[in-house]
């Protein structure tokens, strides 16, 4: 599942994730109490979050031109 090993030989990207959850999970007295570091594992795994939240940009994007607005652009000034 998590051997630490990525697909050119170095250290996974997930690896450190599943560390963590991985000694949180020896450690705990409840189950539960890993919870957020095992939602950490998953997001590093699947993106889904990171995936919803491009849809929902895409989403707001799309209804934004069909009104005939312009979509906001980032300010990357600071």
């Amino acid at each position: 599942m998590a051997s630490g090993f990525g697909l050119n030989g170095n250290v996974g990207r997930c690896y450190k994730f599943w560390q963590d959850f991985s000694k949180c999970a020896v450690e705990a007295d409840m189950p539960g109490d890993c919870r957020i570091l095992a939602d950490d594992y998953f997001e590093c795994l699947h993106h889904k979050k990171e995936y919803a939240r491009y849809n929902e940009i895409a989403k707001r994007e799309k209804e934004l031109k069909a009104q005939g607005k312009a979509p906001p652009r980032p300010d990357y000034s600071t």
